[in-house]
């Protein structure tokens, strides 16, 4: 009897420590092919994340700039404004845990229209950042467009 409460109890350690939210706080660099075409999405070329138990902020550098997003954990809304080339465009972001991933979904308008964006980030087992990001096709207005990316941290 004590043996079986004994792996009851093991077993749901087990359990709560896989389902525990990941700490994704550290400097990530994108590991890369070196002959892939650019792609958007993901956190950029390199990306610093501070997480505390209710906010994450990624301070990211893109081709575009640096752009600092922060986001609230418990699923409440947060607001960051997004500036590029002279315009303001605000993001209404959710972020919510989903075992040990974290669910990103951003929503802004430009000039009417409405974008959403979903991202996805969670660690491998190699201690690796990965992010898929999902979002419209800007270009040829056909199905979502996914990227799956994967940070080295330094």
């Amino acid at each position: 009897m004590t043996r079986a409460l004994t792996l009851v109890a093991v077993a749901a350690m087990t359990i709560a420590a896989a389902q525990a939210p990941a700490n994704f706080a550290g400097k990530w660099t994108l590991v890369a092919d070196p002959n892939a075409p650019p792609v958007m999405g993901g956190l950029g070329q390199e990306a610093n994340i501070t997480q505390d138990a209710s906010t994450l902020t990624i301070t990211r550098t893109t081709q575009m700039g640096t752009f600092t997003s922060n986001y609230k954990l418990d699923g409440s809304e947060s607001k960051n404004t997004l500036n590029i080339q002279g315009n303001s465009v605000d993001q209404i972001s959710t972020a919510k845990w989903d075992g040990g991933k974290l669910l990103v979904n951003t929503k802004m308008d430009f000039g009417g229209d409405p974008v959403e964006l979903k991202m996805v980030m969670s660690l491998d087992p190699s201690g690796n950042l990965l992010v898929e990001s999902t979002r419209p096709d800007f270009q040829g207005g056909g199905a979502p467009v996914t990227t799956k990316m994967s940070y080295k941290k330094n």
